[in-house]
């Protein structure tokens, strides 16, 4: 255990996010998504919801101010409809310590599968919320 970082960042989320570069983005994927087909570097946060897992996260994880979206979620397909329950969740915790950062950019899904190609790693988590999946892109950390 360390001080100041939450028992839900394992040793190896919390090297992830170490490494990780501006610019560089990881995909909170939920239980459903097929982090494995589309990404080498997986780490598993089974039983973890998402919210919690933001709040944990976001505060050792600055956004990228320099683009435009540095949040985004996977669009509906056509046919199916969105819970605004599932973004408003994950807002309330993002807006805790990033009281600034924009919407989130919905895409649509074989977007955001090519975007999992390219991220820095996936976690898959244990969330079952239909479309819970949102990608970050780390920023430029201030001192």
């Amino acid at each position: 255990m360390l001080k100041g970082i939450s028992p839900l960042i394992s040793p190896e989320l919390l090297a992830v996010l170490a490494r990780m570069g501006h610019g560089d983005e990881i995909i909170l994927a939920d239980a459903h998504f097929p982090g494995e087909t589309f990404n080498d570097r997986v780490l598993r946060a089974d039983g973890l919801r998402i919210p919690e897992l933001l709040a944990a996260i976001l505060p050792l994880f600055e956004l990228d101010a320099y683009v435009l979206h540095p949040l985004a979620m996977m669009a509906a397909v056509e046919g199916d409809t969105l819970d605004p329950k599932v973004e408003e969740s994950y807002l309330k915790v993002i807006y805790i310590s990033n009281p600034n950062a924009t919407s989130i950019e919905r895409i649509d899904r074989f977007t955001f599968y090519e975007r999992t190609k390219s991220a820095f790693a996936v976690v898959m988590t244990g969330e079952t919320a239909k479309y819970g999946n949102i990608l970050l892109k780390k920023g430029v950390t201030p001192f």
